[in-house]
């Protein structure tokens, strides 16, 4: 049964993007599997090479990303955003690692007064840092990473040398970055946290703060370049089934919802098909009330907290509402999974979703039904009901021959 991990990053000396590699590499994303995942990408001028090092008191993984010499050109968000699209990653690696480009253009374009969609990543956009960025999701992907927290964030202090001079630690990138993002300085006078790890960072991360009650299954710990004397400078993360005590999954998703007084009833239906298609879990329309006994309907969207973007741009665009409200929230998910079953004119999935150790309760895929309805002209809640029945024979049949 699937029931997701929960992924704890204790940033007490920062965070950059080969240090969240080789932190999950090292808390058990297996290394074959990240080589495997990087390979569609479809890009090439890369290896990966992992060795143990040792930070201060600490050993630590560190994936190294070896570039050859002709693959060391800056990359515009453009040529970044054409990689992404035309890669053979999952869908969910790609926006994840679309999300964070987009995050890393915004605040360098704002430090240096450039356009986002004309920036040229210099410090966090070669081939070695993109490969962190996409590697790192490709671990949670193979971690079944379904919740993300993590620490306050030591960005470090004193000065950097970059593309650009002579910099304050944290550099202007992070600083945007931070924003909103519980920071702190400790430790050695240097940079600690880079542009490309705290992007990957806020993309991923649903909280910041203490430690919340995990039960860790596994602790990793991820190295960088730098070994300052004395400093234990690795990024460490702590793995955790979700749902441990009770096997149910958890996560946080994002809830956007807005009042609607003025829209031709008649939309509604066409708003929601785009929703889902922009990314929406779930769409649900709600009759209230107004002031001065206005009636309206509340339109509330569901969405992974990776892909709010898009449901808000529908939104904007198909409704008259001027504003959205926005906020995360918990849920407990049951662990799930699928098969199917055949019945006359065609094949229907039925999701089985896990009570406890012992019970479970299924239900067939209402749009494999329609489907089925459509061809063969029958009523669809027959087609609903012979698909359970099969699904109930099916199980009847397995018991027995156990």
């Amino acid at each position: 049964m699937i029931v997701g991990v929960h992924l704890h990053f204790d940033c007490f000396s920062g965070i950059s993007g080969d240090m969240t590699l080789g932190a999950l590499v090292d808390a058990g994303a297996p290394f074959a599997g990240l080589v495997r995942g990087l390979q569609r990408l479809g890009v090439r001028g890369f290896k990966l090479r992992k060795r143990r090092v040792q930070r201060g008191a600490i050993w630590a993984t560190k994936i190294d990303v070896l570039i050859t010499p002709n693959h060391r050109r800056p990359w515009s968000l453009g040529r970044i955003r054409t990689v992404l699209s035309s890669s053979r990653l999952s869908s969910r690696v790609r926006e994840q690692s679309r999300a964070v480009f987009e995050r890393l253009a915004e605040a360098e374009g704002h430090a240096h007064h450039v356009a986002k969609d004309h920036v040229h990543f210099h410090e966090v956009g070669v081939l070695d840092s993109f490969v962190d960025i996409v590697g790192g999701l490709v671990c949670c992907e193979l971690l079944d990473v379904s919740r993300v927290t993590a620490s306050p964030v030591n960005v470090g202090s004193g000065t950097i040398q970059s593309a650009h001079g002579i910099l304050p630690a944290p550099g202007p990138a992070v600083a945007m970055l931070a924003k909103q993002v519980p920071v702190y300085s400790s430790g050695p006078s240097r940079e600690l946290t880079t542009p490309t790890g705290l992007a990957l960072l806020r993309t991923l991360t649903s909280e910041f703060g203490p430690m919340p009650l995990i039960t860790p299954a596994a602790v990793g710990y991820g190295a960088g370049d730098a070994n300052p004397e004395g400093w234990p400078n690795v990024l460490r993360v702590f793995v955790s089934p979700e749902g441990a005590a009770d096997g149910r999954a958890r996560d946080t998703i994002v809830q956007i919802e807005t009042n609607l007084d003025d829209v031709n009833p008649q939309a509604y239906e066409l708003i929601m098909e785009r929703l889902f298609k922009a990314g929406a879990l779930d769409v649900t329309l709600t009759p209230v009330i107004m002031k001065r006994g206005r009636p309206a309907i509340v339109l509330t969207s569901l969405v992974a907290p990776d892909g709010v973007t898009p449901v808000l741009d529908v939104l904007f665009e198909e409704t008259t509402a001027l504003g959205v409200r926005v906020q995360e929230i918990a849920r407990h998910i049951l662990p799930r999974r699928f098969t199917s079953v055949k019945i006359p004119g065609g094949t229907v999935r039925i999701k089985i979703a896990a009570v406890d150790s012992a019970n479970t309760k299924a239900a067939p895929e209402y749009l494999d039904c329609k489907r089925i309805a459509e061809r063969t002209g029958r009523p669809v809640k027959a087609v609903l009901e012979e698909a359970a029945l099969a699904y109930a024979k099916t199980r009847r049949a397995r018991k027995g021959r156990l």
